[in-house]
């Protein structure tokens, strides 16, 4: 574990294990504020700011992204942008959003700026929506002391980023998103178009802060905080982008232990949802907030109803597929841990005492799992790992024992027998051990019945970087008896210009003693990474060879090396041999 040493969970200790029966605020590992919510590839990519523990402010230095393909479960991806990231930038990471354009992903944050000591507007750039973010232009792209930036594609292309508070501004990007087209120019703020308030000759209109612009069936919405403090969430619409604009209500009431609120709204699988922060954690308030969503259906004239928040949360879409790669970092709730930078990319969950636990909703076994393999770190003792049924007093269908790996961030397998993980439940990863932390936890899954487990590896200090779950099991059928080796390929996640991919190679009759699958890479394509195996290269030929450890393949037994490429995935035709 990196930079452990003693530190106790500061918000998600706290909680007791009724607590785990509700989903909202969808983070429980650190504080999270102002949602931004974008679909890509079949996934929602959520970006917040991130409160830090104990503030009497907004102290915010970093952003952080989450991911779910259900909207309960959820991946933590860590913090691929913060304050420094921009040279010029002195504190303040507060409220910002994030758009998918040309192939790439633009994060627009405010910042206050070290010459001029105001608020900022910079903007970041990255090929995956998961980062690393980079500074796209070296400056603020717009400053004039506002915040809360928000960016809007129309469907002729034309983009726009609106901002502000007090006042409400906006600027016609260009295509390139990181330069704009005139001035900065004010949005009249009326009480026809934002509501009218009373008792402030500064602020004559409801509009406050957090603009989220979108557009749905040719009406333009203006989603906003609205009349601080306590804020409430409030709506305008119009017939174009630049208004003008109608006050339409209330979105959500003022509730909730935060005085701010902000919104981010999206469509996802023929569903709508709306993105809002409260202070609902154990500590958390008006400086130490947490982002929570509810599902929605507009009205049949495009309103918005009333929305309340709620405990519950979104429902589940489908299930989640136990028999592939899960990160551990992706659950509905997290009890007393924490997540971290695993040594070999992606994220790990850490910080793990006695009685901590992990609530995966919705987990489909089928007919069944025989077993469970975990990717396991400790420098100490170890502990054990209870497999729960839909509570942390549930049935237990199998106990992981593990053991001390000698680091936080050495690797290695823990498999335990599964008995009785049948049909959908939810399911408990209830962490037992001996006082202090005990170890990490990087990814797992569960072997079905009638499929051969997978091998434990030896420890290891490069761990397989982070994916995004896919949505299908690799095949388990053994290959025909008359051949040697067969390998079976799948893409597990792909993005604008690279791809993650697995192949299974199995054993035919008898047990492999070493093998080597190869194909030939598609134009474009070049491989950058490589894990359960080693990469030889010959023109376009790769050629991938076991590694030390999983060379031994028992009779229709099969193993798994994964690798990340440039390029557009494609399904390759794989030649599978022995020595």
């Amino acid at each position: 574990m990196l930079a452990l040493l003693g530190l106790a969970p500061a918000i998600a200790g706290g909680l007791n294990p009724t607590a785990a029966r509700a989903d909202n605020p969808i983070v429980q590992t650190i504080y999270t504020a102002d949602p931004a919510p974008l679909v890509y590839n079949n996934r929602v990519y959520l970006y917040t700011g991130h409160d830090e523990d104990n503030s009497t402010w907004f102290t915010m230095k970093e952003w952080r992204v989450y991911s779910s393909d259900d909207m309960v479960n959820w991946t933590d991806h860590g913090s691929p942008l913060s304050l420094a990231t921009f040279s010029w930038a002195k504190q303040d990471a507060w409220a910002g959003q994030a758009v998918h354009r040309n192939g790439k992903f633009y994060w627009y944050v405010p910042m206050v700026v070290r010459a001029t000591g105001q608020m900022g507007i910079g903007v970041a750039v990255a090929d995956s929506p998961t980062g690393p973010f980079r500074d796209a232009i070296g400056r603020p792209l717009v400053s004039n002391g506002e915040i809360d930036p928000t960016v809007f594609i129309d469907d002729d292309g034309q983009a726009y980023l609106y901002w502000g508070n007090p006042r409400l501004w906006y600027v016609k990007l260009n295509a390139d998103m990181i330069s704009y087209s005139g001035s900065p120019t004010q949005i009249p703020l009326t009480a026809a178009g934002f509501g009218a308030r009373t008792g402030d000759a500064n602020r004559p209109t409801l509009y406050e802060e957090g603009p989220w612009v979108y557009k749905r069936n040719g009406l333009y919405y203006m989603v906003f905080a609205a009349k601080c403090c306590s804020e409430f969430i409030a709506y305008s619409t119009a017939p174009g982008p630049l208004g003008p604009w109608t006050y339409r209500g209330t979105v959500m009431p003022t509730q909730g232990s935060s005085f701010t609120n902000h919104p981010g709204i999206t469509d996802y699988k023929g569903g709508s949802y709306f993105f809002y922060h409260n202070g609902a954690l154990p500590g958390g308030g008006g400086f130490t907030r947490s982002v929570a969503v509810e599902k929605f259906s507009y009205g049949a004239d495009g309103s918005i109803p009333t929305i309340n928040m709620t405990t519950t949360g979104a429902p589940q879409i489908g299930t989640l597929n136990p028999y592939i790669r899960q990160e551990a970092e992706t659950s509905a709730w997290a009890s007393g841990v924490e997540t971290e930078p695993a040594s070999g990319g992606g994220m790990n969950v850490g910080f793990i005492d006695n009685g901590d636990y992990l609530k995966i909703k919705g987990v489909a076994f089928g007919s069944g799992a025989t077993s469970y393999t975990a990717r396991v770190a400790s420098a100490g003792s170890g502990g054990t790992i209870e497999l729960r049924l839909d509570s942390t007093s549930g049935p237990v269908v199998g106990t992981c024992r593990v053991s001390g790996t000698g680091g936080w961030q050495t690797w290695a397998d823990t498999t335990c027998a599964v008995s009785g993980a049948t049909g959908t439940h939810d399911l408990y990863l209830r962490f037992t051990g001996g006082s202090g932390s005990l170890f990490n936890v990087d990814h797992w899954r569960f072997t079905p019945a009638g499929s051969t487990p997978p091998p434990t590896d030896p420890p290891t200090t490069t761990p397989p970087p982070i994916d995004p779950p896919p949505t299908t099991a690799p095949p388990t059928t053994p290959p025909p008896s008359g051949d040697a080796c067969t390998a079976t390929y799948r893409t597990t996640n792909s993005w604008s210009g690279g791809f993650q991919a697995e192949v299974t190679v199995t054993a035919g009759a008898a047990a492999l003693n070493g093998w080597s699958v190869r194909w030939n890479l598609a134009g474009g394509q070049s491989i950058s990474q490589v894990w359960s195996g080693t990469l030889s290269t010959s023109g376009s030929t790769a050629t991938v060879s076991n590694a030390a450890y999983n060379g031994s393949v028992p009779a229709s037994g099969s193993t798994t090396f994964g690798f990340i490429a440039n390029g557009s995935p494609t399904t390759p035709s794989l030649t599978c041999t022995t020595p």
